[in-house]
């Protein structure tokens, strides 16, 4: 069965039954773009899930990783090497939260992530664009200046996962042509309804982030429940149910029809 809605970020490395979920997902018309954090956790999933139609696998290494030492330079360097076989790259970014990293690991991080980065834009591929989940806490400018230097933004098409920069970096994504994720977590904070109010519609994506945890038994069930929270939230905030066109957004990315020109250089209303 073809997608009719896609899970934009999820984790379903994280599950112990990633296969029946995945098999689940397909009978209930839901497409996952499955991002990792480990470029091992790729090849896992990669070789483990067996006819994964509505699947997506993405090649990452998701910062928190990288700034506490769990992934060296060499883990770097081998998922800069995967990048290069396929158009899906994530979880990648930066985060400079003392919540969630280590003091001064901001350094180790952004190494990590401009490798990453220009392995993502120096390679073309017949079939289209890179697409790239993007994590950004705290260092929503210096994640835009890295993805600018190394050709990404004209080159991938870049989608922030779970945007919680500053009005200012918002509006400078927008302008540079990025989408957003966005999921029911989100959308209970007032900055996440707001920013979703003010996004092109063009430009939003459906996301779950799910599961909760790692290594656990997870139904589809929730996955389809939290999506579909998201979608009520959307439809409440915007006025207008969202549902056709998220799923359009996603199948245009997926499919390498990237039209982002709509609203590239004008910003977001205030």
């Amino acid at each position: 069965m073809k997608p009719t809605i896609w899970d934009m970020h999820i984790h379903l490395d994280f599950f112990q039954n990633a296969q029946q979920a995945a098999e689940d997902a397909a009978s209930n018309g839901l497409g996952m773009f499955a991002v990792t954090v480990t470029p091992q956790g790729y090849q896992n999933i990669n070789a483990n899930l067996q006819n994964p139609e509505n699947v997506i696998i993405g090649v990452g290494l998701h910062p928190w990783w990288a700034a506490d030492g769990r992934c060296s330079r060499n883990d770097a360097e081998k998922a800069a090497d995967l990048i290069q076989s396929t158009r899906y790259v994530g979880e990648i970014g930066l985060d400079a939260s003392p919540k969630h990293v280590p003091e001064g690991s901001l350094e180790k991080q952004t190494e990590i992530f401009t490798l990453l980065c220009q392995a993502c834009a120096e390679t073309d591929l017949p079939e289209g664009k890179r697409i790239l989940s993007i994590h950004s806490v705290k260092a929503g400018t210096l994640t835009l200046d890295i993805l600018e230097r190394s050709g990404c933004l004209d080159k991938c098409c870049c989608i922030f996962h779970w945007f919680t920069g500053s009005s200012d970096e918002l509006n400078r994504a927008v302008r540079s042509g990025c989408m957003f994720s966005v999921n029911e977590m989100m959308l209970r904070t007032r900055r996440g309804r707001e920013y979703v109010r003010q996004l092109p519609e063009n430009r939003i994506l459906l996301e779950t982030d799910l599961p909760p945890g790692r290594d656990i038994i997870y139904p589809t069930e929730n996955i389809l429940l939290s999506l579909n929270k998201t979608l009520d939230e959307l439809h409440m905030i915007r006025g207008n149910d969202m549902t056709s066109k998220l799923c359009e957004n996603s199948e245009r990315i997926i499919n390498n029809f990237i039209t982002l020109n709509t609203n590239k250089k004008s910003g977001i209303s205030a």
